[in-house]
């Protein structure tokens, strides 16, 4: 046993005083939870849901909204602004902290309804792909049992599963019945490496060898076991260690980066423009308002509504479309960030149907590949028929196994590469036969041969892998019969009987998906336990040039930065390990790469975990499915390439927002810090900011239903903050010079050239030309497809122009005095149009330079 080991879990239905069920035998478990080997019947099995509840974590169950909106208030954002509300009502500038507090509420609404449609519509789209398990029941007490597929909520303590590799375990089991079984239980132990399991029926105190516990998964062989524990009472629940990811993605790396740098900007701008006041124009705590109007003027609040919004649409639009599910929503963004796509070649690449190729097949070899084939599937407990499994069984017959008696079973697994049937031949007494099958240097490394009789044997390998085809080494061994379970360590000392090949054609839509790719600036790369001959072949009948082949012998004495390097220029790993494939992925993120991996087996686990994306197809194994942050309906490279299109423009839609609103905010920050200094007012009022706010914000709500150009759709969409800052600094500056020149139009215009009496007529000007400018901004800095709308105007022009409007009419309305605005001459607005003219010509230029 471990040290590492989990206590044994409570059983739901176990005496409250007494040993725990891990301390009782097999048959003192059942008797406590009145179960049957056979398993529960129909009608007891309802009954215990109904007193147990549904086997369900604490920590799945619905968010309230209360908790929701509280989640809301500690957005970086959203947190800021609060503080700055409650700092207005402290100096008792009502009015601003009212409108803040307002801003605040607004804001938190509408981002915890946003979650709940979200969450809603996740939750509709999970029950596409809802975990489900094997479990033995009955109809009537006196029926036979039948083994059916039933959702894991619905499993009561007393249940009976059936589990095989790849199964998430569903909930704290003890096992009955087991074969080759061994568990990944890193989630509750921190083992990386896969731990035995086998039926005990007397344990001693803690030993806990034959118990599994949910939240682990089969990394191979397969077993039986009785129910003991289900949601709450599960030792997952209690410990709750599993299943997150503690590194952050690609889009909180980004997000969170340029949120920072402009919260630290706006905490520093109180207190400048307080001082500058003091010093320049002798003004003290009365500018304390406008200083921190001039803070929430720089705050994105819309930031937190925009984003969930954007891959919200995006995420419900796949699954609609495409049968694409997003589970994590901010997945949605780093797919549009995916520059690089790790697949293995077996059933993405390839149609994962393949058929022994008798010209390339040993008949000796293929009569014990099926007989390994057979024997295994019959002897372990259970297990299901991979593809090449099939394969041999229909390449054989009946003929080929009946004359064996099946004995043990060690069922393939990834780490070893080889799957070994026992069986006891006829009139052979007192010895048992080893039929060992799996990749080629793995089998040949455990013949028993000369160096120059394996290296004839590896070129024969390579030779035929060379052709195209998948291969398969076949030996078997005789061993004197014994009862015990045989072991990894008995596939030594094998007699070589020749290779098995497979065709494998590639897939229908593999080619037109990686040309896609490809065109939308995505890598394909390669991880593979296959043959380097056969996995450059079919990279090749892909038009995807392999290049220099690594295998996984390679990387085993790679520093992390060597590995790097040679992840960045490599196309095609071969004879990988799913360590070997973790390790990749990792090191192309670390070489700066945004990477997804698609996989859907247990091998494929480690990478999946490592990689910003995880993707795996919905018939793809429990454990799998239930690790990635992308579902398929099917193993198909096209739904990747929709999917990356949805989250580019998602991410698209996002970095327009976040252009629009920082280069706008920065630009009359930097005009109004100017004018406070120079005018013998304040040159905005604090209400009157945080209504411009309010306007602004409204309007680009319609940035949410924008429909991206499609040049921006070409290549990977990544929120970098340096990128950002470098264009509102740029498309700021050019906003301060517009609201400038708006001032020295004013100075012509108003009577008393910028007296105290000019004061409501210069905030109605102004005001007028906020709200003109950020229209402008709207239209011109937005990825939007200008061009392709033609005529029929799109929610961001219908924005863009209510903006307008309002800038226009509402200081002329009776509000605008309420406000501390007032008309303006026409000469006014004359002047105006060609200064927005000039202004429009520029933003024009600049943004056309800047892509």
């Amino acid at each position: 046993m471990s040290a590492h080991d989990p206590a044994p879990a409570r059983a739901a239905a176990a005496p409250a005083v007494g040993p725990a069920p891990g301390d009782l035998s097999a048959l003192q478990v059942l008797r406590a939870l009145d179960g049957s080997p056979r398993g529960l019947t129909e009608s007891e099995a309802e009954d215990r849901l109904a007193r147990h509840g549904a086997n369900i974590l604490p920590g799945h169950r619905p968010v309230s909204r209360p908790k929701r909106l509280w989640h809301s208030l500690r957005d970086p954002f959203t947190a800021v602004l609060f503080c700055l509300g409650l700092v207005s009502a402290v100096v008792a500038a009502w009015g601003t902290a009212c409108v803040i507090l307002a801003l605040v509420a607004v804001s938190c609404v509408l981002r915890a309804q946003g979650e709940h449609r979200a969450d809603r519509s996740m939750d509709r789209l999970r029950g596409l792909v809802a975990t489900t398990t094997s479990v033995q029941r009955r109809t009537a007490p006196d029926a036979a049992p039948r083994v059916r597929e039933i959702p894991v909520d619905d499993l009561v303590p007393g249940d009976v599963v059936r589990l095989a590799p790849g199964d998430l375990v569903p909930a704290d089991l003890r096992l009955l019945k087991a074969r080759g079984l061994t568990v990944h239980q890193a989630a509750l132990t921190g083992e990386s490496a896969p731990v035995p399991k086998q039926p005990v029926d007397l344990p001693g105190a803690g030993d806990s060898a034959h118990l599994l516990f949910q939240g682990s998964s089969i990394a191979s062989g397969g077993g039986t076991g009785l129910v003991v524990a289900t949601g709450a009472d599960t030792r997952f629940a209690t410990v709750r260690t599993a299943g997150r990811r503690a590194r952050t993605s690609a889009f909180d790396r980004s997000v969170h980066g340029i949120s920072w740098v402009l919260i630290r900007f706006m905490l520093l701008t109180p207190p400048l423009v307080l001082m500058a006041n003091a010093a320049l124009r002798g003004r003290g705590l009365e500018t304390l308002p406008f200083a921190v109007a001039v803070a929430v003027g720089l705050t994105p609040e819309m930031l937190p509504v925009i984003v969930t919004t954007c891959l919200a649409r995006g995420a419900s639009l796949l699954a609609r479309t495409h049968g694409v599910i997003v589970r994590r929503l901010p997945a949605l963004h780093d797919l549009g960030a995916v520059d690089v796509l790790c697949v293995d070649k077996t059933g993405t690449l390839t149609q994962d149907r393949p058929a022994v190729d008798p010209d390339r097949t040993d008949a000796e070899a293929l009569h014990w590949a099926g007989v390994s084939a057979w024997w295994t599937l019959q002897t372990a407990e259970p297990a299901d028929p991979d593809p090449l499994d099939e394969a041999l069984l229909a390449a054989t017959g009946p003929e080929d196994w009946e004359a064996y008696d099946g004995v043990d079973a060690l069922p393939f697994d990834p780490v070893r590469r080889l799957a070994t049937a026992v069986v006891r031949e006829p009139g052979a007494l007192g010895t048992h036969t080893l039929a060992v099958k799996g990749a080629a240097q793995d089998v040949l490394d455990r013949c028993a041969l000369d160096a120059d009789e394996r290296a004839e044997l590896r070129k024969q390998a390579a030779e035929r892998a060379a052709d195209g085809v998948r291969l398969l080494a076949v030996a078997t061994a005789r061993r004197t019969a014994r009862t015990r379970a045989y072991t990894p360590a008995d596939e030594r000392g094998l007699t070589f009987r020749g290779f098995v090949a497979f065709r494998d054609a590639p897939a229908d839509t593999a080619h037109d998906a990686v040309r896609a790719l490809a065109a939308r600036g995505v890598a394909v790369k390669v991880l593979t336990g296959d043959d380097p001959a056969t996995a450059a072949r079919v990279c090749r009948d892909l038009d995807i040039d392999p290049g220099e082949v690594s295998t996984g012998e390679r990387l085993k004495d790679l520093t992390e930065g060597q590995l790097g390097e040679l992840s960045a220029r490599t196309t095609v790993f071969a004879r990988c390990t799913p360590e070997d494939k973790a390790r990749v992925v990792a090191a192309l993120r670390a070489h700066g790469r945004t990477t997804g991996y698609l996989g859907d087996g247990v091998n494929d686990l480690p990478a999946l975990r490592a990689a910003d994306v995880g993707i795996c197809p919905r018939d793809g194994v429990d454990v799998a499915r239930e690790s990635a942050d992308v579902v398929l309906a099917e193993k198909d490279l096209t739904a990747i390439e929709h999917a990356v299109v949805a989250g580019r423009h998602s991410s698209a839609n996002i970095a327009s927002y976040l252009r629009i609103t920082l280069s706008s905010n920065l630009g009359n920050v930097i005009a109004m810090l100017v004018a406070a200094l120079l005018l013998p007012f304040l040159p905005m009022l604090p209400a009157q900011v945080l209504v411009q706010n309010l306007c602004f914000d409204g309007a680009q709500l319609a940035l949410a239903h924008d429909r991206p150009d499609p040049a921006a759709l070409r290549r990977p969409t990544v929120l970098r903050p340096r990128s950002f800052l470098r264009f509102i600094t740029g498309f700021g500056a050019l906003g301060a010079l517009a609201d400038l020149a708006t001032f020295g139009v004013l100075a012509l215009c108003l009577p008393g050239t910028l007296g105290a009496r000019d004061e409501a007529a210069f905030h109605g000007g102004w005001f007028t030309e906020n709200l003109l400018t950020q229209a402008l901004v709207m239209l011109l800095l937005r990825t939007g497809r200008r061009a392709a709308e033609g005529r029929t105007p799109g929610p961001v022009r219908w924005a863009a122009t209510g903006l307008a409007v309002i800038g226009i009419l509402l200081p002329l309305t009776p509000v605008g005095p309420l406000l501390g605005m007032a008309g303006l001459p026409v000469v006014y607005y004359l002047l105006l149009a060609a200064v927005l003219a000039l202004y429009a010509a520029a933003l024009h230029r600049a943004s056309t330079r800047s892509r």
